[in-house]
């Protein structure tokens, strides 16, 4: 690269001398490639430094070039070297722009962070944010849907080249199409047991000490319909229907609130941003609310329908840890 700026350098300096005296080339070849030169250093220097360019440094490394080109080309005696004559300055900015360009790699593959995307990145963020706020709250109509249009093009450019963002974004769908493979497998292999739900008068009669049973009645003595217990609280019998069978108490689903409590949570509310243990207890909840249980899909869905709040990523989550609270042992 520096052998090619000053071959550019020493060409531009043989071509203007012809035309011109030789202090008149030795200038020209000091303000395009020496001043391209310095600024080359300088682009260099800030990009070794992990820092963005400014914009004026940019331009010259390309405008002062232009300008000793142009100067070559009215130099030339004939038709075919001015074409010659105005190619020769640009060796100095490629040269430029290849070194500036390698080190900022270099930069990058290091220290990991492109100071350059950056710089750009932040100036994109900033006037689409002006332009947002400009669009929403101006008075004027006319400059409202102007920033509404341009923050729309700006929109376009946001996280453009930006190799940080890029592999954020990467691990994230990874994340996502892990867990959806491991729910689907889950959903395929896994073998559906018939659960039934335990409902609050179970849960009553597990813990309820039993009564003593009942003394049968004495001879001569008409039908008991109750009996009393040891302490001599009177026990009805269980009431019987019209032919005598005995009526099934109604039963009696476990609701949201005992599901939360017997999990050890707040009880989950609609609309309200949930904790990963919350979705769980509601997936829980939704997942047996049918014979036989729902699956994921169908408990998603459920989880939607009922409108509480929760990113896919989450409930995907949620499900895998339900899943294995259900095949841990109990």
């Amino acid at each position: 690269m520096l052998a090619t700026g000053a071959a550019g350098g020493y060409g531009t300096y043989s071509n203007i001398k012809g035309a011109y005296n030789s202090g008149t080339a030795l200038g020209a070849v000091a303000a395009g490639e020496g001043a391209t030169a310095v600024l080359a250093l300088v682009l260099l220097g800030l990009t070794m430094l992990g820092q963005s360019s400014p914009a004026v440094v940019r331009a010259g490394l390309w405008a002062l070039p232009a300008a000793a080109s142009a100067m070559s080309a009215v130099a030339a005696p004939d038709g075919p070297r001015t074409v010659i004559y105005a190619i020769t300055p640009l060796g100095m900015s490629v040269s430029a722009e290849g070194m500036a360009f390698l080190a900022r790699r270099i930069v990058v593959h290091v220290d990991g962070r492109d100071a350059e995307a950056e710089a750009k990145a932040a100036s994109v963020v900033q006037a689409l944010a002006y332009h947002r706020a400009r669009a929403a709250n101006h008075p004027d109509a006319k400059i409202r849907k102007r920033s509404d249009r341009a923050s729309w093009r700006l929109a376009r450019k946001v996280g453009t080249a930006d190799t940080t963002l890029g592999a954020r974004l990467l691990d994230v769908q990874r994340e996502r199409i892990t867990t959806g493979a491991d729910v689907a497998l889950g959903d395929m292999f896994a073998i559906t047991a018939t659960l039934v739900t335990p409902t609050r008068d179970a849960v009553t009669a597990a813990v309820t000490p039993a009564l003593p049973p009942v003394p049968e009645p004495g001879a001569g003595e008409g039908p008991v319909t109750g009996g009393c217990d040891g302490e001599g609280t009177q026990v009805n019998d269980p009431p019987t229907g019209p032919e005598g069978e005995g009526v099934t108490p109604p039963v009696t689903p476990v609701t949201l609130d005992e599901v939360a409590a017997i999990a050890g949570v707040s009880t989950p509310l609609i609309g309200e941003p949930l904790t990963d243990e919350q979705i769980v207890v509601v997936l829980r909840f939704l997942r047996y609310s049918a014979d036989p249980p729902l699956s994921y899909r169908q408990t998603a869905a459920a989880f939607r329908e009922s409108g509480f709040t929760g990113g896919e990523a989450r409930i995907r989550g949620a499900w895998a840890t339900l899943m294995a609270q259900e095949e841990s042992p109990r």
